[in-house]
């Protein structure tokens, strides 16, 4: 297997990553506890752990030229207060700044902004704190407002450039998800992801030529605006972000069960067979998730396939960028359950989303993890590892997270039988459907679906929480 500066599918243990960020946590602190109190004074009320802000609408309109590599244009963002507690700020994240950093090439720019006061961008400009106008009490709403210019950077990336063809994942500025622990404001995670986000609506209008195709996230409906001119309109219901790419792709179309879409879309250094093959494997995937975790809810799919992109494949919900790879293929279509349906926080526990996918990958193909093993390097390696621990430390995360992850949730199979951990994984994704799993939600519902004490099994796993 060539090297891959970064993968989102199965790769083995013995795929090494490139040198990543340094990676720290930086987030809010959580008021002080009693017991940081002096002995006089009264114990602070202790903060609503609900996850706020929430019902979240993006509403999104961009233009780009002939090239499809800027876009400029509106956007704005409506939202409640989920918790008891006054919700005075709310904080964006432009994820895709972290490469130019906090100067003139910073590839997303707001002006104009409306709706609360944005201070300076922090956490190397992806990052930016909004003081609202006045406090939020519990379930009161707010709208902010602004210009926004997005330029993809000359890198071929999950946001970037790749010949003619453009990627723009995490290009939207999204709302920060603040709970027990505060304002979630990590920093970018090159080596997996840093995303977590809220189950919310997006609206998203691209002005773009006409000769241009626009795969993305949601229901799309295109109009003509002008000569050479196309609107394409796509709706995205309970999604966690939204993405998109533009270029001259070759296209086809089919239907998965349930009615879903699914547009495949292949660059010119594919072949047309090439795109047929990965359009097959990938309804075959929808459809088989779909019967063990639940129907695929967001009526369209679309599958980007470029022969050329340095890493082996990314999820967004209802659009994933692939390599012609059958594995990358299923397991991009996985990760629409596993982050996209059922949610976590990435960057604290990825292993929520990356070993899941994995998993039901494996089984999608009939791999039943017979025999696999985990390949611990070092006593401080856990399953349970942020990406603070794995960002700087490339290639031992693929090997603990992807495949010593899926060989965990294998074990698990073998200890409670395999029509336990069938039922397990599918009403978990049911009690989990548009929310946020973390592994104590995980452990517990593990342990209710057997008699077996399973802490000796979660200890030799190194699955802590």
């Amino acid at each position: 297997m060539p090297l891959l500066r970064r993968t989102h599918w199965r790769v083995g243990a013995a795929l090494a990553g490139a040198a990543a960020l340094a990676a720290g946590v930086l987030s809010v602190a959580a008021p002080a506890s009693a017991q940081d109190a002096p002995a006089s004074a009264a114990a602070a009320p202790k903060a609503d752990a609900t996850r706020t802000p929430y019902k979240a609408a993006y509403n999104v309109k961009l233009s780009t030229d002939a090239a499809g590599v800027s876009w400029t244009g509106t956007q704005s963002i409506t939202f409640s207060n989920a918790s008891t507690d006054p919700l005075t700020e709310v904080y964006l994240r432009l994820w895709d700044n972290w490469r130019g950093g906090c100067n003139a090439s910073q590839p997303i720019k707001i002006t104009n902004f409306t709706g609360g006061t944005l201070a300076p961008l922090t956490v190397n400009c992806t990052a930016g704190k909004v003081t609202l106008p006045k406090a939020l009490a519990k379930d009161e709403s707010a709208t902010v407002s602004f210009s926004l210019s997005i330029v993809a950077p000359n890198i071929s990336d999950r946001f970037g450039r790749n010949g003619a063809y453009n990627y723009f994942g995490n290009a939207l500025p999204v709302l920060a998800v603040k709970d027990g622990a505060g304002w979630h404001l990590d920093p970018y995670a090159d080596t997996g992801e840093s995303f977590y986000a809220l189950a919310s609506d997006y609206t998203v209008v691209l002005d773009h030529p006409t000769a241009m195709k626009t795969p993305a996230t949601g229901i799309r409906s295109e109009v003509g605006n002008g000569p050479g001119r196309t609107l394409t309109t796509t709706v995205g219901k309970q999604v966690r972000e939204f993405a998109w790419a533009d270029g001259p792709y070759q296209k086809s179309s089919t239907t998965a069960n349930g009615g879903v879409a699914v547009n495949t879309y292949w660059t010119s250094d594919l072949s047309a067979s090439t795109g047929a093959q990965m359009q097959s494997v990938s309804v075959s995937a929808l459809n088989d998730y779909g019967s063990k975790y639940g129907q695929f809810p967001y009526g369209e799919m679309d599958v980007v396939i470029d022969g050329t992109l340095p890493f082996g494949g990314m999820e967004y919900p209802g659009v994933v960028f692939d390599v012609p790879s059958q594995n990358a293929a299923a397991h991009e279509i996985g990760h629409q359950w596993f982050y996209g349906i059922v949610g976590n926080d990435e960057y604290r526990a990825p292993w929520l989303d990356e070993s899941f996918t994995t998993y039901i990958t494996d089984r999608h193909f009939g791999d039943e993890g017979s025999g696999c093993s985990i390949n611990w390097s070092t006593s401080a390696e856990k399953m349970t590892n942020t990406m603070a621990y794995w960002d700087s430390r490339g290639g031992p995360y693929s090997a603990v997270i992807y495949d010593g992850g899926s060989c965990t949730l294998h074990d698990l199979r073998r200890t409670l039988g395999g029509t336990a951990m069938d039922k397990l994984m599918a009403d978990y994704a049911k009690s989990h459907w548009y929310g946020v799993s973390t592994t104590a939600d995980f452990k517990a519902a593990a342990q209710a679906a057997t008699t077996v004490n399973l802490t000796s099994f979660w200890t030799s796993h190194r699955v802590e929480g």
